[in-house]
């Protein structure tokens, strides 16, 4: 069943929580109007939309926040957060606010949620705005991440404005729908634990496993059990970022999801040359949340999440817990670059090729995602050089080894070339996000108000693995422009 905007059916269960874990909040609409940028039909399809409901000059004003549904509780979320290693008592939603939530025909709750719709009270000195520019970026990458089969949040449209919002420069404001099952984040129950408020942490995971988890309800220790949930969740994510090169840039405790999903998309970068140093946000002066930084990152902010859990398990129960992620993260790790490199299953030999590659991709600072993707090419029986690659490494002799070792254990481990060509080439994207293309996306749609750029972008990355010969160009090697495109927080 398709509905249209107004009969959307609505609700909010986390509104049905005390107002200790929201505020009720109106959206704040623009000065000069609103206009839709762009619609995502695919998630529009989650909430089970009438494809043409974007037309209608209310979806504009629903979703830049100059109308509320009807059956709505607008709140902005309550929650604190480690940033960069240092805790931060007060964040919440500052630019966020959750229209509600519906639940489709599938029984697939989605919160709706729109970012950069006006001040909440916890806005601080901020406008509670977004600009277009971080607007793109988001919408287009929450969307490339679907596509690679990442968990993630959503991303349903882009309203525009004419209004000035003040960053770095002037820009023009933009309000982003976003979806999720739940935007509820570690930083959530960290904002009670350090209150001790011990009731309101324990309600808000009741609350978390009631709606979210409901299978650990008859756990011995439901709340050692979601521990468990949440760290295989954040392992396996963490090990998908890492396999396809994408750098978060900011996993503070508030931008880690209770669901293991993807969320928050600020200074975030796919991998062009191979650096597992590769810093993605500028404001990252030390490091912290480098591409090689990341998985132990998840190791520290899951540690934050069972700090608030010691009411509920000994210290040793999640102790164990937690010293069980790093195995649970090297499993998914190496299964998933075996895959990359064309084998079913991890292997000592396997490792030992993927050991060898990557310290040569870094010491060339060859393309990451370029190089998988030809890499599925090649041909076991073969006894050729194969010139693409070995053009990608600054040492072609020791690449070429490399590649004759490679042959020798696909002969022994894999399967023939065709049917392991072609599995390989459903986990080797051959389009990623990369920040110039993002870049240029933003450019066109700022200066000349072409959104079409968007529009070819977002039908690319949704299905990233395909062919798509009229957009060879996105899956060009950069240009050395790219290099110097910097991202920070404000991005």
């Amino acid at each position: 069943m398709k509905h249209s905007l107004h009969a959307l059916p609505l609700s909010n269960s986390f509104a049905a929580l005390p107002e200790d874990f929201y505020s009720r909040v109106e959206p704040t609409p623009f000065a000069s109007g609103e206009t839709l940028i762009h619609f995502n039909h695919a998630a529009g399809e989650l909430l089970e939309l009438d494809p043409d409901t974007h037309l209608d000059d209310d979806f504009s004003a629903v979703f830049g926040g100059r109308q509320v549904l009807e059956q709505g509780a607008p709140i902005a979320m309550r929650y604190a957060g480690h940033q960069f290693g240092y805790y931060v008592p007060q964040l919440g939603d500052g630019r966020a606010i959750m229209l509600g939530e519906t639940t489709n025909s599938q029984g697939e709750k989605w919160e709706i949620q729109l970012k950069g719709a006006g001040m909440t009270p916890y806005s601080r000195t901020a406008d509670g705005r977004a600009v277009l520019r971080s607007t793109i970026r988001e919408y287009l990458c929450s969307e490339a991440m679907h596509g690679l089969g990442i968990p993630t949040t959503r991303a349903l449209c882009i309203i525009g404005s004419d209004d000035k919002v003040f960053r770095e420069r002037v820009e023009r404001g933009a309000v982003l729908t976003r979806l999720a099952q739940s935007h509820v984040r570690f930083g959530s129950f960290e904002y009670f634990y350090y209150r001790r408020k011990h009731g309101q942490v324990k309600q808000l995971f009741d609350y978390v496993i009631e709606h979210h988890y409901p299978e650990l309800t008859d756990s011995e220790n439901p709340y050692l059990a979601l521990l468990a949930e949440v760290a295989e969740r954040t392992a396996r994510l963490i090990a998908q970022w890492q396999s396809v090169g994408f750098c978060h840039g900011v996993m503070n405790t508030d931008n880690m999801s209770i669901l293991g999903l993807t969320l928050d998309y600020g200074p975030f970068g796919f991998l062009d040359a191979y650096d597992p140093r590769h810093i993605c946000n500028h404001s990252d002066h030390e490091g912290r949340y480098a591409y090689d930084q990341q998985p132990e990152i998840g190791l520290w902010n899951l540690a934050c999440l069972a700090q608030t859990m010691t009411s509920f398990a000994s210290e040793d129960e999640l102790k164990a817990e937690l010293g069980r992620y790093s195995r649970r993260y090297r499993s998914h790790y190496q299964q998933l670059m075996a895959n990359k490199l064309g084998f079913a299953n991890s292997s000592a030999e396997v490792t030992a090729l993927l050991e060898s590659l990557l310290g040569q991709m870094q010491l060339s600072r060859t393309d990451f995602t370029r190089f998988f993707r030809e890499l599925c090419n090649v041909q076991r029986d073969s006894d050729s050089p194969h010139v693409d690659l070995s053009d990608m490494f600054l040492d072609r002799d020791a690449f070429d080894r490399w590649l004759n070792d490679y042959r020798a254990v696909l002969r022994q481990q894999a399967q023939a070339d065709e049917p392991r060509q072609a599995e390989m080439r459903k986990l080797n994207p051959k389009y990623v996000l990369r920040n110039y293309l993002a870049q240029t996306a933003i450019e066109k749609a700022e200066q000349d108000r072409d959104y079409c750029e968007i529009e070819a972008l977002m039908q690319v990355l949704q299905q990233p693995f395909d062919e798509w010969p009229e957009h060879e160009h996105y899956a060009a090697q950069p240009p050395e422009w790219a290099s110097e495109i910097a991202v920070s927080c404000s991005s």
